[in-house]
């Protein structure tokens, strides 16, 4: 592997966390429309369709087995974690649902340190506890400016039930991206979630109006894009490095707010936005050279 400026994994994250943030924006206006079940099969599927093409032309190879043996796991929990997640999307507030999400960076480390044997350096800890306290500043501003619905408690439940699974993916991916080249993680990801979910489509599945089929169609293409940039990125760095950069996802989530529906950035977002930065920074800080090394 070539050697890349330190800085381009991170930076790479960054941008791969902001196409899924903006990913999550159109699947809740699909979800809701058409289900969390159907949109999330819909999306996967329409990953697939954007990746499988450019794989199959760049020379496609079955990968071995204990490779694709990553491959089937992280399938099968992506795809649960995804469902759950949208189905969080359709109960809560989209800044509410990604803040609670942004428990998984905290396990994943930990999850780290027990299946991929990476060691848990001080700065690390400090990392995710800031990027959460910044976080926790943020949705202080925000949470109960909005009306729970009746059911909220179960969008919250599904949340936490899929930040933990994302903690898993998270760790899954890096080693996953340690053993297959980025286009062939992002095509089995696609392709398994159409697979996994696609088990009860005969009973869950409904077909999706004209209107909603070009949001889902961006949704899947953001989707193929972002797991693409953070297969490579993982790829580079270790998992504990990138993952408190997941945080960044809440400022996406600000900004297309902004951007999209004139919400207005509170103090208190600023605020918690300067700590993320610098838990991402304490967390990006190059260890010894062998370290940097995959």
């Amino acid at each position: 592997m070539g050697r890349e400026h330190p800085l381009l994994p991170i930076l790479a994250a960054f941008a791969g966390i902001g196409l899924l943030a903006l990913m999550d924006a159109f699947m809740k206006g699909a979800a809701l429309a058409l289900g969390a079940y159907s949109a999330s099969l819909l999306r996967s599927a329409f990953a697939l369709v954007f990746a499988l093409p450019v794989w199959l032309a760049t020379g496609a190879r079955r990968p071995p087995a204990p490779v694709l043996r990553i491959h089937l796991l992280r399938g099968v929990v992506a795809s649960i974690m995804a469902l759950a997640f949208f189905y969080a999307l359709t109960k809560l507030p989209i800044a509410e649902t990604i803040a609670i999400s942004f428990v998984a960076p905290l396990v994943a480390l930990w999850l780290a340190a027990i299946m991929l044997g990476e060691t848990i350096h001080r700065r690390a800890i400090w990392a995710a506890v800031l990027g959460l306290i910044g976080t926790l500043i943020i949705v202080g501003g925000r949470i109960g400016q909005e009306r729970m619905t009746a059911d909220a408690a179960m969008g919250l439940t599904a949340i936490l039930f899929s930040a933990l699974l994302y903690a898993w993916n998270l760790v899954l991916m890096r080693r996953q991206a340690t053993l297959a080249p980025p286009l062939e993680v992002t095509v089995f990801h696609a392709g398994l979630g159409v697979f996994v979910l696609g088990l009860v489509a005969p009973r869950l599945f409904e077909l999706a109006t004209p209107a909603a089929i070009p949001g889902v169609a961006i949704a899947g293409a953001l989707t193929a894009c972002g797991s693409l940039v953070l297969a490579w990125a993982y790829a580079r760095a270790e998992a504990q490095i990138l993952v408190p950069i997941e945080y960044s996802g809440f400022l996406w989530a600000s900004l297309f707010g902004w951007l999209f529906f004139a919400e207005i950035v509170r103090g208190t977002t600023i605020l918690g936005a300067m700590l993320i930065v610098v838990g991402c920074w304490i967390g990006a800080r190059r260890k010894q050279p062998e370290q940097a090394r995959v």
